[in-house]
């Protein structure tokens, strides 16, 4: 039998999943790690926590599985995109990594449209310029500790510093490296007119390959750090989404998933590198060698729900802690009783500003239409429509350019409610499935490991044979058009709310 491991190196914690070579699982281990909020709006992490995480759990599967570690033929990468990992000349960590989270970098963003232009950057890099990329990162760093920047010989995404741990190699692949605004995404390679534009040095950026393309091997010190076996093949792997996409099915065309985390997403897989001219959606290399990935994204999707349970479900949470069950169960129940549209009630989900479509970090929360008939669980539902609503938003923008999903997939937290699933049908028009795998990202690059290393013939085929969808939600005919015109006044509240939410920003 051989096996595969999957790492996914999250921002809360490193989860490895060693499968086998019908990729089921045979063991997994989880770590957390803290991250600093050293200033509002700033978010950072020390990479060594990476590290301890990943050879910690690697080192747990290997054991608990009881398996030659020679029979593992290859290892994949997941990990949380965008963050800036520097190292100095002697390959040590010079300051805390800054996160994907992070927005400090309004300024070094209008520095890079100035540099580069506007039109231009979408060109080349297939995106605005965003707080969230690495390249506004790397150019704070510059303007605000020179000598930090002065003292950089390598930049490192998050999952290419624990490769480099591992493999001692500097490398990194398209997926990921398409977060980082420095990517030619069109041409799959680094722009060197944007580092030119930038004035970054390219040698500070590692060697970029498609994601299934070995990149390295596991070096003697790190296997006797992991319980690996030296020389054992690590492959580029992939950023989080396009990680996701491979570990639930979505790597062909007229396929998509849909994702209700903390944030919320709307991924759909392209053969064709698509580019919104208006720069609302990303487009980014994907995980399949010469294919690309459209994504749009909903900043409050989960956290919306999270937000209404902690404030105001404390009935909820009492009720099932005694039955020993998850509050969402009973909110799940609650709000699946009231009518579609929550009796006229609508929710905006801008709890921490917007992405797509609307680029805004000003605007805020909303409940539209309150009146004295609403109950609790008018609002728990309203909160879940709100949500759909805007991935609706996502979906619209993927199909004005040309994509159209034949089946969407649903997956995080929120994908495991049947009502959520529900409302994301009827809002989309096309069945809403799950799969049969919960392991996602490290699946998925698990997968990837197993093309690399000759297990499977390509990442499509290991996909058709191996993932297999779990349960089906066809939209309901009678709830399409009620959703179609409650949408419709949905996207009308921001325009009309727009200056207000400046306004409102304003205030001291």
């Amino acid at each position: 039998m051989k096996y595969l491991i999957g790492i996914d190196l999250g921002t809360s914690a490193t989860k490895t999943v060693l499968f086998d070579e019908t990729c089921q699982v045979v063991a997994s281990a989880s770590q957390e790690y803290p991250l600093s909020q050293p200033q509002n709006g700033w978010a950072e992490q020390n990479p060594l926590h990476w590290r301890d995480a990943a050879f910690s759990t690697i080192r747990q599967v290997v054991e608990r599985s009881g398996i030659d570690p020679s029979h593992i033929k290859g290892v994949g990468l997941s990990g949380q995109m965008h963050g800036l990992t520097m190292l100095d000349d002697q390959n040590e960590v010079i300051r805390p990594a800054i996160l994907w989270c992070d927005q400090r970098t309004a300024k070094e963003c209008d520095e890079i449209t100035r540099r580069v232009g506007e039109k231009r950057l979408l060109e080349i890099t297939a995106n605005p310029a965003l707080t969230g990329f690495t390249a506004s990162k790397i150019l704070w760093v510059r303007n605000n500790e020179p000598a930090n920047y002065a003292r950089c010989r390598h930049i490192l995404l998050p999952k290419d510093y624990l490769r480099y741990l591992l493999t001692g190699e500097f490398a990194t692949e398209v997926s990921d490296a398409s977060g980082m605004q420095l990517l030619d995404v069109p041409g799959r390679c680094w722009s060197q007119e944007v580092l030119d534009a930038l004035d970054i040095d390219g040698g500070l950026l590692p060697k970029v390959y498609e994601s299934p393309e070995i990149t390295g091997f596991v070096t003697k010190e790190a296997a006797a750090a992991t319980g690996l076996h030296p020389g054992t093949p690590v492959v580029g792997g992939a950023g989080d989404n396009a990680a996701a996409a491979v570990g639930t099915g979505v790597v062909e065309d007229g396929k998509a998933f849909t994702t209700i985390g903390t944030s919320g997403v709307v991924y759909a897989h392209s053969s064709q590198v698509r580019i919104d001219p208006k720069g609302r959606v990303h487009t980014f290399c994907c995980a399949v060698p010469g294919c690309w990935h459209v994504m749009g994204v909903t900043q409050g999707a989960g956290l919306s729900l999270k937000w209404f349970r902690d404030n105001f479900c404390g009935d909820y949470m009492e009720k099932a802690a005694q039955m020993g069950i998850d509050p969402y169960v009973l909110m799940d129940q609650d709000a699946a009783q009231v009518p579609v549209g929550s009796n006229k009630l609508l929710y905006l989900p801008y709890l921490m500003g917007e992405r797509t479509p609307h680029l805004d970090p000003d605007c805020r929360g909303v409940f539209f239409g309150l009146s004295a008939i609403h109950t609790k669980p008018d609002l728990i539902r309203a909160v879940m429509e709100g949500v759909a609503y805007s991935l609706r938003d996502c979906y619209d923008i993927l199909l004005e350019m040309g994509i159209k999903p034949e089946q969407m997939m649903a997956c995080g937290g929120g994908g495991t409610s049947a009502l959520w699933r529900q409302m994301l049908s009827d809002l989309f028009g096309c069945e809403v499935a799950t799969v049969s795998s919960k392991e996602g990202p490290a699946l998925g690059v698990a997968i990837l490991a197993g093309v690399g290393t000759g297990v499977f013939s390509s990442v499509e085929d290991a996909c058709r044979r191996f993932i297999g969808v779990d349960r089906r939600c066809p939209p309901i005919a009678e709830h399409v058009a009620p959703y179609a015109q409650l949408h419709a006044v949905y996207r009308g509240l921001y325009p009309a709310l727009k200056e207000s939410f400046q306004t409102l920003q304003g205030l001291s």
